[in-house]
């Protein structure tokens, strides 16, 4: 059942999973997150980390207990935007168990993602963070997982960027899933702050 790398077994579903993911602050370009599932229980979190930890860029996923999951840490120097994944809370030492990183670093292409002790295990990001559309792709290209934006089903209207979907496949790690989209944020809130800084306009994907 179980298929590609695993962070916590207990978020490896037999069926296809929606969870709704919130941004719980809107002070900084990358804060606090939360993920419901459709019973509206809480399923992961991620503390508001501000500006000074954001220097640090280092992100930890908790549970609803508050128990760390994973740790995501930008790898610097990189010019690819290279992010590293680390089981639970990161010590200094521990080898990462995956890495995220641009396929390109001309243009804003997809992601690549490698996973460590496992040849051949790989993933491919497609599609627009910035505007909640994306597709996590196995080596086959076969879709694991979705972030798409949220539709009020009482009213049909779309909702704001804050609060969008994590549709997950059967089998595919939500831990490992919400690791990557914290990954996605940190990218794209890094992309807005440096073409601000350099155009004074927001970009597209913003």
């Amino acid at each position: 059942m179980k298929t590609g790398l695993v962070v916590d077994g207990d978020y490896v579903y037999e069926e296809e999973k929606h969870l709704t993911v919130l941004k719980t602050s809107l002070f900084f370009a990358n804060d606090g997150f939360t993920a419901y599932d459709c019973k509206g229980q809480l399923v992961f979190r991620v503390d508001s980390y501000g500006p000074d930890a954001r220097d640090k860029a280092e992100v930890v996923l908790m549970d609803a207990h508050g128990r760390c999951l994973l740790t995501v840490r930008k790898k610097r120097p990189s010019l690819h935007h290279r992010w590293e994944g680390f089981l639970g809370e990161r010590t200094e030492g521990q080898k990462p168990i995956f890495s995220v990183k641009r396929s390109s670093i001309i243009g804003r292409c997809g992601m690549t993602v490698e996973v460590f002790n496992n040849p051949g295990l790989e993933y491919q990001i497609e599609g627009n963070f910035g505007q909640r559309n994306c597709t996590i792709l196995n080596a086959a290209k076969e879709s694991v997982a979705e972030i798409k934006r949220k539709v009020d089903a009482s009213t049909n209207v779309v909702l704001g960027k804050d609060v969008f979907l994590l549709s997950l496949k059967p089998g595919f790690d939500g831990a490992f899933a919400m690791g990557l989209v914290l990954v996605l944020d940190q990218i794209n809130g890094d992309d807005y702050v440096e073409n601000d800084e350099a155009e004074m306009i927001p970009t597209t994907e913003d």
